[in-house]
C-alpha cells in the first residue's frame, strides 16, 4: 500500500517536475553555455570566446545604465507596493463585504501587461492624456510623466504599483486572518493603543509573509521589462532603459544571442545574491511559527 502511496505520488509531481526540467533547468544551462560564445542565433556553428563576453558587458555603458536604472526602480516600486498591500490588507480584513473589495483590488493583476501599459500611456500621455486634462481643468499645470527623465521611472513604478498591490494585498489579507483575534483583545485590555498593537502583533505575525512579499516583489521589479517596452521603448534617453529591455535589445534587434546570454547570467546571479541574503536576514527576524 504505501508503494503505491509512493508511486502515485511521483505520478502527480511528474508533470511538475518534467516542466521545471525542460522550460526552466535546460534552458539555464543552455543559455550558460552560449554565454561564452559568439552566435547571432541563425547559424549552426558557435564561436567560443570564454568570458569576453562578460567582460563587454561590464564595459557596456548600455549595460550599466541599464543596472542603475533597474535598481531605481527596485527603490521606487518594492517598499511601496509591499507597504500598501499591507495596508490595504489591514483595511480589508475585518470589512464587510471583503470579498468584492478583494476582488476590485485583485482586477488589475490579472489584466495583460501589454493592455495596461497601453492604457496607462494615454492616461500619462503630456498633451492629451487624460490626467493631464484633469490637472489643465483645476488650473495646475501639466506633468511630463513619461517624457521627463527624473519622472519616468517613477511614473513607471506608479503603473507597476497599481497592477500588481492586488496580489500582495491577497496573501497578506490571507496572513491577517491566520493571527488569533485573542492576541489584540488582550493587548487592548493593557490598554495597547492601535499602533502598538500593529507594531507588537501584526508586524512579528506576518513576518513571514512580508518576507515572502518581499523576495517575489524583488525577483519582479528585477524583471521589468514591458511597462518599459510599452509606455516608454526606453526612453527618454534611455532614462527607463532596463536591465531585461538591455537584454531583449542584445538578443533580439542586435542578434548578439552570447552577449546577451552572459547579461542574463548576471541578472540571474544578482537575483540570486539578493534572495541568499534575504534568506539569511530572515533567519533573524522571520516568525516561522505563525
Amino acid at each position: 500500500m504505501n508503494k503505491t502511496r509512493k508511486y502515485w505520488g511521483f505520478a502527480f509531481v511528474a508533470p511538475q517536475l518534467i516542466g521545471l526540467i525542460l522550460f526552466s533547468l535546460v534552458p539555464l544551462f543552455q543559455a550558460f553555455y552560449i554565454s561564452f560564445t559568439k552566435w547571432d542565433g541563425m547559424q549552426p556553428v558557435k564561436e567560443w570566446v570564454g568570458i569576453n563576453n562578460y567582460i563587454e558587458a561590464f564595459g557596456n555603458a548600455d549595460f550599466v545604465k541599464s543596472l542603475i536604472n533597474t535598481l531605481k526602480y527596485t527603490i521606487y516600486f518594492v517598499p511601496l507596493d509591499v507597504f500598501l498591500a499591507l495596508l490595504i490588507a489591514m483595511a480589508l480584513k475585518n470589512v464587510a463585504g471583503r470579498t468584492i473589495y478583494r476582488l476590485f483590488y485583485f482586477m488589475p493583476v490579472v489584466s495583460g501587461s501589454v493592455s495596461v501599459g497601453v492604457i496607462w500611456t494615454w492616461l500619462l500621455n503630456s498633451n492629451t492624456g487624460l490626467i493631464n486634462m484633469l490637472l489643465k481643468m483645476m488650473g495646475l499645470p501639466m506633468v511630463p510623466w513619461l517624457t521627463d527623465s527624473k519622472l519616468v521611472l517613477i511614473s513607471i513604478a506608479v503603473v507597476s504599483i497599481w497592477w500588481n498591490v492586488g496580489y500582495n494585498m491577497v496573501i497578506f489579507l490571507a496572513g491577517l486572518q491566520n493571527i488569533p483575534q485573542t492576541y489584540y483583545e488582550a493587548a487592548a485590555i493593557d490598554g495597547a493603543t492601535k499602533l502598538m498593537q500593529f507594531r507588537h502583533i501584526t508586524l512579528p505575525m506576518v513576518s513571514s509573509t512580508t518576507f515572502f512579499t518581499l523576495i517575489t516583489t524583488i525577483i519582479s521589479s528585477f524583471q521589468v521589462f514591458d511597462q518599459a517596452f510599452i509606455m516608454t521603448k526606453g526612453g527618454p534617453a534611455k532614462a527607463s532603459y532596463t536591465f531585461v529591455y538591455h537584454i531583449y535589445e542584445s538578443a533580439f534587434q542586435k542578434f548578439q544571442m552570447g552577449y546577451a546570454s552572459a547579461s542574463a547570467m548576471v541578472l540571474f546571479v544578482i537575483i540570486l545574491i539578493i534572495t541568499a541574503f534575504q534568506m539569511w536576514a530572515s533567519k533573524k527576524w522571520v516568525n516561522y511559527d505563525v
